[in-house]
């Protein structure tokens, strides 16, 4: 299973919310590139970037992060943020994105994120599927929808998706637990998708469970940057 450590960014600084509530709001790092170079130095690959002033702005903003930090490590880099355009995807991978996470375009213009998917390939394009109470939430969380979870991943691993994180918003950055049962549900539901799970990641233990029940990664945030989890001690993944 992949470890991939989350920077979210606001202003350009490493921030997190909690639940996705912009008031609450902690900085870690005025510098993402120096909190990069911390998770490359320990062994890991992958970095889940956020744009979140490009999520509150429906387009990308923090390309410049983005760029400096592909360009000054070697991680194979997922980002997110706002990404609504064909001009913010092409800015996103010219920036150095390996991957890109649509969310809130592929429950409002699933034509458009459709058109993402035949344009750039299966491998390039990750379905955010953040929800509460098992309904989708889009804008940066501020938004719940109607659309249930599993008809929604349901719906895009028929037209194609592999790859999809699925944070569950009432766990993210209270450092309780993880969604486990959640997760099996969707690993038994659909086999062949690439699952990574992402909110309220706490232990390694808890990592040991997604990894048992075949997720593909697991992000964490908070419980790296709160110490609750040990660059250290994810050597074990690596």
């Amino acid at each position: 299973m992949q470890i991939i450590p989350a920077i979210d960014i606001i202003e350009g600084k490493c921030v997190r919310l909690t639940q996705g509530d912009y008031n609450q709001k902690k900085v870690y790092n005025e510098d993402p590139l120096e909190v990069a170079k911390q998770f490359e130095g320990a062994g890991l690959q992958r970095l889940h970037l956020v744009d979140l002033d490009g999520a509150r702005a429906s387009r990308i903003i923090n390309h410049r992060v983005l760029e400096k930090i592909a360009s000054r490590t070697t991680l194979h880099i997922d980002f997110g943020g706002g990404l609504k355009s064909d001009e913010d995807i092409r800015i996103a991978f010219n920036s150095g994105a390996r991957q890109i996470t649509g969310g809130t375009i592929a429950v409002k213009q699933p034509d458009k994120f459709e058109s993402w998917l035949k344009a750039y390939g299966s491998e390039k394009i990750i379905l955010g599927a953040d929800a509460k109470d098992r309904k989708i939430a889009v804008s940066g969380w501020q938004e719940k929808s109607e659309l249930d979870l599993l008809a929604f991943l349901e719906d895009y691993t028929d037209k194609g998706v592999v790859y999809t994180i699925c944070t569950d918003i009432a766990k993210d950055g209270l450092l309780q637990g993880s969604s486990v049962e959640l997760y099996q549900e969707i690993r038994a539901a659909f086999p062949e998708l690439k699952l990574i799970a992402s909110g309220g990641v706490t232990t390694v233990a808890e990592l040991e469970q997604l990894s048992e029940i075949g997720c593909f990664g697991a992000i964490i945030g908070k419980a790296l940057y709160e110490g609750h989890i040990k660059l250290e001690e994810l050597q074990k993944f690596i």
